[in-house]
């Protein structure tokens, strides 16, 4: 099965946290959190459209420079969701640079802010180029869900965390998988072409199946034909949950557990060995144990420790066992 989206930690586990999510079609890529970003390259860079970010912290938040210069002569509209605070940093980030080149003919690049609260509503505030990024004035924008962003194929969803200060957790999810059998489309003496774009879409949205798709001016096919002789076959989309920085309390791991639920990846925070957690608590982090046991509740496909401390350079081994020994024990009490 061909995945919708490539998932990759953009510095491993133990740089600054930021997953890059590139699309195994079209030109498209997603990034969660802003770290330092120069691991990639300038080509996959400018494919990123959506970054969401978690919280301002500089290991979440440094390499929005080098997304600003590599996108800054663009004409191409690039949108930051992150939690409140966003607009003002975004603001600070660039009053701190001279604009006096900009002008009427610049290359319009639009750079898009939006604030999330779990109130329901969003902020948004845009900066153009072509104002020297002068900014307007801030919008409230509802949002009746927790989506942050919804596309015929995709959505990402959102969870707010505590970790001292307002955290965000994201969860990429693919809409319903539909694949088509060419195998199938013979038997049925029928071609592949646009049409079956329709027909995906028409399965995706949950058509009845006496909706007809019209094949070409002579020909049109019922989706029922289609599902029955297996030339459409659906899966469930997938998904890909991001969740980092945050404390361990019941409401935040419940939260993470309710994102990350059967996600292919869930990607999370593993910050401290179990001999330091009395540090990991006040700095509002779990320990590699504690993630462990968050992974194991959410039956995720895929667990990816992340976020390591620097103070355990070399240890690797040490963290990715505890996180193992974590998901072991919860387990062994969930049978």
């Amino acid at each position: 099965m061909v995945l919708m989206v490539q998932p990759r930690l953009v510095n491993g586990a133990f740089g600054d946290p930021s997953l890059f999510l590139d699309f195994s079609f079209g030109r498209r890529a997603i990034l969660f959190d802003l770290g330092d970003i120069r691991n990639l390259s300038a080509r996959e860079t400018l494919r990123v459209r959506h970054v969401f970010i978690s919280h301002m912290h500089v290991d979440h938040f440094i390499g929005f420079d080098e997304l600003l210069r590599l996108f800054l002569h663009k004409e191409v509209n690039l949108h930051l969701y992150g939690p409140p605070g966003l607009i003002r940093a975004v603001q600070a980030k660039l009053g701190g640079y001279t604009w006096n080149l900009l002008n009427q003919t610049s290359p319009d690049f639009r750079l898009h802010a939006w604030e999330w609260s779990p109130e329901g509503f969003c902020s948004r505030q845009s900066f153009h180029a072509r104002c020297r990024f002068e900014a307007g004035k801030a919008r409230q924008e509802a949002l009746r869900s927790k989506v942050l962003l919804e596309e015929p194929d995709f959505y990402v969803e959102v969870e707010m965390l505590d970790h001292g200060i307002p955290s965000l957790a994201f969860a990429f999810q693919e809409r319903l998988k539909v694949n088509v059998h060419k195998s199938k489309l013979d038997a049925l003496g029928l071609p592949v072409g646009p049409w079956l774009s329709t027909a995906k879409k028409l399965v995706r949205s949950g058509a009845p199946g006496d909706t007809v798709v019209v094949v070409d001016p002579e020909r049109e096919v019922a989706l029922a034909d289609l599902i029955v002789a297996q030339a459409l076959v659906s899966d469930p989309g997938e998904r890909v949950a991001y969740a980092t920085d945050f404390a361990y309390t019941d409401e935040n791991v419940e939260r993470v557990v309710r994102l990350a639920q059967r996600s292919d990846y869930f990607f999370i925070e593993s910050t401290f060995l179990d001999a330091d957690a009395a540090i990991a608590s006040s700095r509002r982090h779990l320990t590699a144990h504690q993630a462990g046991e968050i992974a194991a509740r959410t039956f995720a496909k895929r667990a990816v420790p992340m976020h390591f401390s620097p103070r355990y350079l070399g240890r690797e081994e040490e963290l990715l066992a505890e996180f193992e020994q974590g998901r072991n024990s919860r387990r062994s009490r969930q049978n």
